[in-house]
């Protein structure tokens, strides 16, 4: 059944563990890293919600995944988790520059993650699993505020879209969802079982004595208290499954008391606490055979723990299948109470009838008496009642572990993507831990003396958090001379950017048009243009002075670069990678993401000069790979210098990226009179012993790297089947490029574009499917056959740099050392004829020619040509005859002209006369 804010009812979890998939692939490859897990807690105190963290996390690491637990401070129980896993203390604004991609999952379980989320929410991170766990009410009562309303706009909506990007949000009972039903997009889960009510009960009974609370309340000290409990989920309905089950057995039970010279009270906790629905409520008590002054009425808002202080009995009296077990039945086992159950499936699955509770028939109403008459005595209870009460309370301190941790793994077996590379954890059957870590626990809460006052004042300090971050989110500034980034926009911004829009759309087109022509001037100098009116003037002024601050930037940028040898593009898509770019006129940034450039920056619109990653399917299948193929189209307007390098955004989160140290290295290198034809690169592989290059590759790309690198390349140049097309790669000890981070001669880059479009091409045509991601060979998970190809091209470079004989060097980005790799005289086996330049060129001639003749009209799948520039001598020959022809049309038209004014006789008179 599906929970919603409309339809109250409990939301199954019902996924398909993707670790069973990954296993049923029999991957026959190795994999290199555990699938790594962040959990973002609160400080850990000694409490439930610490509790169940280290149990879950302790359990994930022996089933094979590697967790790291994130924390804004030091707790009590941090020492608790580092003996299970690594512990990294963080402070809210260094969350930015935490690089969540090398997770395979986020586990949130603090309100505080709220802030995890809002970095989540941004490329390149929107597609990480998100799992929050809300353990508490506060979040559902601070928006419940209705000042909050009034002081805070559209903080129920802010709320809402942060619990959308999560992939799921789990609450420990059915209640939670029900007060945070105003943010419920359709992914609440509820998971059973969580120890906070174990614990909470524990902790309210030791400060807590039954003659206060029953003085507190009017019950007499012989009175049987009887509690009447149901389920969370019909809260405002009235009990009518109550007065079934009563109405049968009420007044024998009053009868079973008056002989046993026994007082006997229930108390009905159910409802809400309206006027008219205790009126209501008193009305169907009345039918039920009470007598007057024996029913008392406390709504699911009271707080539980005070009744069950000083209850003898507790009665649950909903007959209604319940997906989990009752969170109230578990705190009154807790409370060593003794409990009268139904014989519900959900029930009997752990209540054995006379050892954990009393059981009757849910059909047969009546069958309750004999329940009553086992837990009667002449004291009020009998001494098989305390028994029973006792061993109920040892059961429910474990009950339910094992079935919440399941739930959770399983949980995240569904959600995760499980990568090539990722050693596959042993499934959630293999799960040993069957009890929560409460040695531990309380072996620290007595020698800490720890109390729930630690947790009532961590939770009001994040609440108070979380008010300030509203404020501040939703504060606006009418200061004119303010440029906040939170003011609204006007109807005229809005007009002043549909104009600026417009205006790049017209100049991304004419920059795609140009980019087909051979010709060094642009496509406007060779189009004849009518004359513009002062208004349309006017209107192209004002267009260039909204655009003028940016190209200001853009034109410091080219200034700083002047005289420089090297500039690094470093590629990065989205917000979330803003803060691993670098500053300088070392550096330029190049964004995949569609008008994603950093503000008052001069970085590279890719998707601008490249129109083929506007298409989502094309950029996600190329990745990086297409900034290079964007900056190679426009080489000469975006890079003017000699040396040309790349570096991934995801370089500075590896902690390989350059230091300044390393980085003067380069720039002294570069500026020294260095004609030598090397490509420098400081990301390597990360390799040991046993693997080698193309072990390697499979393992990153589903385990057929080799075989589709070797197909590609038979296609590309048309060898048969009985000839190796697998370039060989040593395998000497020396280091391999990553990352997309390395520097080459300019010229050497556009020759090793010219490789890689073709053979992109090639690889692509090798698709079954072109058009269906899940298709994807080189990929094992979803996510990896949506990015299909950027693994194998990240390490398409090692493969032709080696093979066309440049000189490979590895720049240590620590210490700026420099150390060749695989030296030209120790390479046995290049097979250079394969990328000799004037073959490669030859062949790309040809693709050019083939897409200018149209052979391949109707094909979509074509890559090639939507991948840069397309160019054979025969377009430069065409352009040169149709310019001509336009000449003489245009002498001819001259011509027929001036005979037409000759015939006509005019002769225009000489001045003066």
């Amino acid at each position: 059944m599906r929970f919603s804010a409309s339809s109250v009812a409990l939301r199954e979890f019902h996924g398909e563990s993707r670790l069973e998939a990954a296993r049923s692939e029999r991957r026959w490859w190795p994999g290199l890293a555990p699938v790594r897990l962040a959990l973002f807690v609160e400080p850990m105190n000694i409490n439930a919600q610490s509790l169940m963290v280290a149990t879950l996390a302790k359990s994930l690491k022996n089933l094979g995944y590697e967790v790291e637990v994130l924390a804004f401070a030091d707790g009590k129980a941090n020492d608790i988790l580092e003996n299970i896993c690594h512990v990294n203390v963080v402070s809210p604004p260094s969350l930015k520059y935490i690089d969540w991609s090398k997770y395979n999952a986020v586990l949130l379980s603090s309100l505080e993650g709220k802030m995890v989320v809002s970095i989540l929410m941004q490329e390149p991170f929107q597609f990480l699993p998100v799992v929050w766990l809300i353990h508490e009410d506060a979040l559902g009562q601070f928006l419940r505020n209705p000042e909050l309303h009034q002081s805070i706009p559209n903080h129920i909506e802010d709320w809402r879209t942060h619990f959308n990007a999560c992939t799921y949000v789990v609450f420990p009972d059915s209640y939670l969802p029900l007060l945070h039903s105003a943010l419920d997009t359709g992914n609440f889960l509820v998971i059973s079982g969580s120890p906070v009510d174990i614990l909470a009960t524990k902790r309210y009974s030791s400060s807590h004595t039954q003659e206060s609370a029953r003085n507190q309340y009017g019950s007499k000290e012989d009175d049987v208290v009887v509690l009447v409990v149901g389920s969370y989920l019909f809260f405002d309905e009235l009990p009518w499954d109550f007065a079934t089950v009563l109405r049968a057995s009420a007044p024998h039970i009053m009868d079973m008391a008056k002989t046993k010279n026994l007082g006997v009270q229930f108390i009905f906790f159910c409802g809400n606490d309206t006027d008219a629905y205790n009126s209501a409520f008193q009305e169907l008590a009345s039918h039920m055979g009470f007598p007057l002054g024996s029913v008392k009425h406390f709504s699911l808002t009271h707080d539980i723990r005070n009744l069950l202080v000083f209850a003898d009995i507790v009665l649950y009296g909903s007959s209604r299948q319940e997906p989990v077990f009752p969170p109230l039945l578990l705190r009154s086992m807790a409370s060593e109470i003794p409990i009268i159950v139904p014989n519900l499936t959900v029930i009997t699955k752990y209540i054995t009838d006379g050892t954990h509770g009393f059981l009757f028939n849910a059909d047969d109403p009546s069958t309750m008496v004999s329940a009553f008459a086992q837990i009667l005595g002449e004291k009020r209870l009998s001494a098989r009642a305390f028994s029973v009460a006792l061993e109920g309370k040892l059961l429910s301190k474990n009950m339910l572990a094992y079935d919440c941790i399941t739930a959770h793994v399983m949980l995240l077996e569904s959600v995760l993507h499980y990568p090539s590379y990722a050693k596959l954890p042993s499934p959630v059957s293999k799960l040993q831990e069957r009890t929560w870590l409460w040695d531990l626990f309380e072996t620290k809460a007595a020698l800490e003396n720890s109390s729930s006052d630690d947790d009532s004042q961590l939770l009001t300090r994040i609440i108070d958090n979380l008010v300030d971050e509203s404020h501040e989110s939703n504060q606006t500034y009418s200061d004119s001379n303010d440029t906040s980034l939170y003011n609204y926009p006007s109807l005229s911004d809005w007009n002043d950017l549909n104009e600026v829009e417009i205006f790049e759309d017209i100049e991304r087109r004419e920059i795609e048009e140009a980019s087909f022509s051979p010709l060094p001037f642009p496509i406007d100098e060779r189009v004849e243009r009518p004359l513009l009116s002062w208004d349309e003037v006017y209107k192209n002024a004002r267009k260039s002075e909204r655009l003028k601050p940016e190209g200001n930037e853009r034109d410091e940028g080219e200034l700083e670069r002047t005289g420089q040898p090297v500039c690094i593009y470093e590629i990065y898509s989205g917000e979330g990678a803003w803060p691993f770019l670098h500053h300088g006129s070392l550096y330029r940034g190049i964004t995949l993401s569609k008008g994603g450039r950093r503000p008052r920056s001069d970085d590279v619109d890719a998707v601008t000069h490249l129109s083929v990653l506007d298409n989502p399917y094309y950029s996600d299948r190329l990745c990086e790979f297409g900034a290079m193929f964007a900056v190679a189209n426009r080489i000469d307007a975006v890079h003017k210098l000699p040396w040309i390098g790349f570096q991934s955004w995801q370089a500075a989160g590896r902690k390989v990226s350059l230091s300044e140290k390393a980085e003067e290295t380069l720039e002294e290198t570069m500026a020294g009179e260095n004609n030598e034809d090397v490509i420098y690169y400081w990301a390597p592989m990360d390799m040991d012993q046993t693997s080698n290059f193309w072990s390697m590759c499979d393992w990153l790309n589903a385990g057929r790297c080799r075989t589709l690198f070797e197909d590609a390349f038979r296609t590309m140049y048309g060898l048969s089947d009985g000839i190796t097309a697998l370039p060989p790669m040593p395998n000497d000890g020396d280091y391999w490029s990553t990352l997309h981070s390395w520097v080459m001669p300019t010229p050497s880059f556009l020759k090793f574009i010219m490789f890689s479009r073709m053979f992109v091409d090639y690889l692509h045509s090798l698709n079954v499917n072109g058009t269906d991601p899940a298709s994807c060979l080189l990929g094992a998970s979803q996510l990896e056959k949506r990015h299909c190809y950027c693994r194998i091209l990240e390490v398409l470079v090692n493969v032709w740099a080696y093979h066309s004989g440049k000189k490979m060097a590895y720049l240590n980005p620590v210490t700026g050392d420099i150390r060749e790799q695989h030296p030209l005289d120790d390479r046995n086996e290049m097979w250079v004829k394969f990328f000799n330049f004037t073959l490669l060129k030859s062949m790309d001639e040809d693709l050019a020619e083939e897409a200018d003749d149209g052979m391949h009209a109707g094909d979509d799948q074509w890559l090639w040509p939507l991948t840069g520039q397309v160019f054979w001598p025969g377009i430069a020959d065409r352009e040169r005859e149709e310019k001509y022809i336009k000449k003489l049309d245009k002498k001819l038209k001259n011509k027929v002209k001036l005979l037409e004014r000759q015939k006509s006789g005019y002769k225009q008179k000489p001045l003066g006369q």
